[in-house]
């Protein structure tokens, strides 16, 4: 047996005994999230504290290995792991100085001293020099310079010329000068003297040494390493980047690699990040907000921020609000009604009743106490107006509708073991932003709702949600809507409009704006992570100008495609109300039919007429036709035997809105009085609901010289429930059938008087007031 063979065994034994502890090369233990274009948002440490950012050597700039082999190791590609020659060198400056002069360890030796750490002795060396051999063995020569370039120590707690690169220089390695990348090459050599951010004289000096020997073996072209010296050493102050802290907290959590690239727009989160510092200044105290931001036809995420302030413990700052459970407030009623347009319910300007309602027991008001009567679709979804929305979800059924929003992607959570009711219209179920802005954005795409994407490699996910043209039609209104009181005209785009709804969970407790571009949706959310309610705060007046500050501050290039013509099964159609049909085409007819006209959207050429009064509990056609005396125009009921009679047209409007109607309409809907021959046969003066305390036609006026009058006091005859009062549309007070309303006038002027209850008893009488 040769020496040779003898000493290869040996080494082979010792390689089986001593293995090489390789998983410290591979379990680093520290994790860098990126954003799309590889820029760190974050590092997280290792158990040990240490920063690293793993990279291959394709994403290195050339000129930091070029100084790297040159200065540390020049025959790195050649020799097995040990230069003896540079060794016997450093042994024989050692001996004739009596000091080290000059190093002989290898790439391959300083790796191995990192992965397995020594003393500084002769037996340490020995070790260090079998470990390298063994790294030899183990992996090729691309292998080891990736993992040093990786593990190089580069002072305090930063590991691998990335870090160093990305901490010192503000830069990526790939992209290192000539004079960079000869200061971070020489750095590991002596990390804590050698800082630049601390000792740039020092680094400086040592960064030109090793310049002069890539000069002395040509490595580089002399004027180029003169222009290098030229370079005063700079280094940024020592921080760490710390962007969208919760989201990379949760990335890290869910995905064990130790780079994770996500789709974030690092630029466009340091903006919005900005802003969010800035207003959070003037938010009351222990209050959060958050913001999520995706591109609509990839629904990749571009921005997320969690909380308003992630070190400020009192505003919550480590609880992640974008995806925390919350009450939504009004946000779904743009989905109850893309629903019911989709299933033929209704249109654009369906007529709809904002009138006290009882809904088995359930009686919403709307935020702004009081009701508007007769509302469009419209104008009762850019309104967020609560009774219509409860009225239509009552129709469509509250289970379907929630299962409907479920397997679009909508997970809402019903508090204990509860069922979807009617209050899920006006937030009555929890979900989260991260929830509400892929149902938003797919507004913009055609009703699809697409899965967030925070990672390029995440498939996109499609759930049909509204048909393209329910899509459209509820995105066109809610962009025709007016902006939120106090926002700027700079806040609003040029030429587009931006489709937007607030939303303000009971109690104040959650203020939302969400916000829809062709390109863009935002979503906003404002409140205290605890719970605790904020009065006066919501969403029009805390939530939706932040929003538009937002969106106003990008430029509309960004936000905006070329206008897009609406779907082919869009139409806008003239409608009739009360009918809610197309007007008819006998103008004798359209006079009758049709007491007011509106331009609507309609789809797949469908015009739903106007939704009956739901507490009939039989359908009563709108159309009544009656016959009149032409001799006198009064009423012939159907017992009376006056003739020759002719027949007349009736259009009812629903029973509830009667108290707003004006006397035109009144009286287009009017059965005219009975015939002077029919009386005994009329059966229409039976009133069992009335207002008694004043009569109609009252003329009121102070006594004396008085200019004040006494409160009057009404009563309603006949009333067995809960008592709406209202004085010329306007609903100023409720009470119960057996306490009178007290209501003081303080100005002159005719008044209307009117009081109803959520079944469509109504009544009405009309004074005057003359306090002069």
């Amino acid at each position: 047996m040769t020496v040779g063979a003898f000493l290869l065994g040996i080494m082979v034994i010792l390689d089986y005994v001593m293995p090489l502890p390789v998983d410290k090369l591979y379990a680093s233990g520290t994790t860098v999230v990126t954003d799309r274009h590889g820029e760190p948002l974050r590092l997280f440490a290792d158990n040990n504290g240490v920063w690293r950012y793993p990279v291959r050597l394709d994403q290195v700039s050339p000129y930091y290995i070029d100084a790297l082999i040159n200065y540390e190791d020049r025959w790195f590609w050649n020799h097995p792991g040990i230069n003896p020659f540079s060794l016997l060198r450093a042994l024989y400056q050692w001996i004739d100085s009596g000091r080290v002069v000059s190093g002989g360890s290898t790439l391959t030796m300083q790796l191995a001293r990192i992965i397995d750490p020594h003393e500084r002795s002769i037996t340490g060396k020995i070790k260090q020099l079998f470990r390298a051999t063994q790294l030899s063995w183990h992996l090729n020569r691309k292998q080891i310079l990736t993992h040093y370039i990786n593990h190089a120590p580069f002072g305090g707690p930063f590991e691998g010329v990335e870090a160093a690169s990305r901490v010192y220089l503000g830069k990526s390695a790939q992209n290192l000068s000539q004079a960079e990348a000869a200061l971070l090459a020489v750095l590991p050599q002596a990390p804590s003297r050698l800082r630049p951010d601390r000792h740039p004289e020092n680094a400086q000096k040592a960064r030109n040494k090793v310049l002069n020997r890539l000069d002395r073996f040509t490595v580089w072209p002399a004027k180029e390493i003169a222009q290098a010296r030229n370079e005063l050493v700079y280094a940024l102050q020592n921080t760490t980047p710390h962007h969208a802290p919760l989201l990379t907290r949760h990335l890290k959590k869910i995905d064990g690699r130790s780079v994770i690239h996500t789709t974030l727009d690092g630029d466009l989160q340091a903006l919005l990040s900005r802003k969010i510092n800035d207003h959070a200044h003037f938010l009351p105290p222990k209050t959060s907000m958050a913001l999520l931001m995706v591109e609509n036809e990839t629904m990749v995420v571009h921005a997320y921020r969690g909380s308003a302030d992630f070190t400020n413990q009192n505003r919550f700052g480590h609880v992640d609000m974008v995806r925390a459970v919350r009450s939504p407030g009004s946000l779904l009623k743009p989905f109850l009604y893309g629903l019911a347009l989709d299933d033929g319910l209704i249109h654009s300007h369906s007529l709809l009743t904002d009138a006290p309602q009882d809904f088995q027991g359930y009686r919403p008001n709307n935020f702004h106490v009081g009701f508007q009567g007769p509302v469009s679709m419209t104008k009762a979804l850019q309104n967020s107006l609560n009774v219509p929305a409860v009225s239509i979800l009552d129709h469509i059924g509250s289970i379907r509708f929630s299962t409907h929003l479920r397997r679009a992607g909508l997970r809402l959570r019903f508090p204990g073991d509860t069922l979807p009711n009617l209050a899920l219209i006006l937030g009555g179920a929890g979900t989260t932003l991260e929830e509400l802005v892929p149902l938003y954005a797919a507004l913009a795409r055609d009703g699809q709702v697409g899965t967030l994407r925070y990672l390029p490699e995440q498939q996109l996910i499609k759930k049909p949600l509204l048909s393209p043209g329910a899509a459209w039609i509820i995105r066109r209104i809610l962009s025709s809507a007016p902006t939120p009181p106090g926002i700027p005209e700079r806040y609003l785009p040029k030429h587009q409009r931006i489709a937007w709804k607030t939303g303000t969970s009971y109690g104040y407790r959650d203020a939302w704006a969400i916000g829809v571009t062709d390109r863009y949706t935002l979503g906003v959310w404002v409140g205290r992570p605890d719970g605790v309610p904020i009065p006066g705060q919501y969403g029009a007046i805390t939530a939706a100008p932040f929003l538009f500050n937002i969106l106003q501050s990008l430029p509309e290039k960004a936000l905006w495609n070329s206008p897009q013509p609406p779907p082919e099964t869009v139409t806008q159609q003239e409608i009739c109300w009360p009918l809610g049909t197309a007007p008819p085409t006998d103008q004798n007819q359209a006079t009758t039919f049709c007491h007011q006209r509106h331009k609507a959207w309609i789809l797949n050429g469908v015009v739903p007429p106007t939704l009956p009064d739901r507490f009939e509990k039989h359908w009563i056609s709108p159309i009544r036709t009656i016959a009149i005396n032409p001799d006198t125009g009064r009423w012939v009921p159907s017992l009376c035997p006056v003739r020759p009679t002719r027949k007349k047209n009736l259009v009812r409007w629903p029973t509830l809105l009667h108290p707003w109607l004006n006397r035109t309409l009144r009286q287009q809907q009017s059965v005219p009085r009975v015939d002077h021959a029919c009386k005994q046969y009329d059966t229409s003066l039976s009133a069992s609901f009335k207002i008694t305390g004043l009569n109609p036609d009252t003329i009121l006026r102070p006594a004396g010289s008085s200019t004040i009058l006494p409160p009057i006091q009404l009563s309603v005859l006949g009333a067995i429930d809960t008592i709406y009062w209202l004085i010329n549309g306007k609903m100023i007070k409720q009470t119960e059938p057996n306490t009178p309303l007290t209501h003081q006038f303080n100005k002159s002027g005719r008044f209307e008087i009117s009081a109803m209850d959520a079944y469509g008893h109504h009544d009405t009488v009309t004074i005057t007031i003359n306090l002069e």
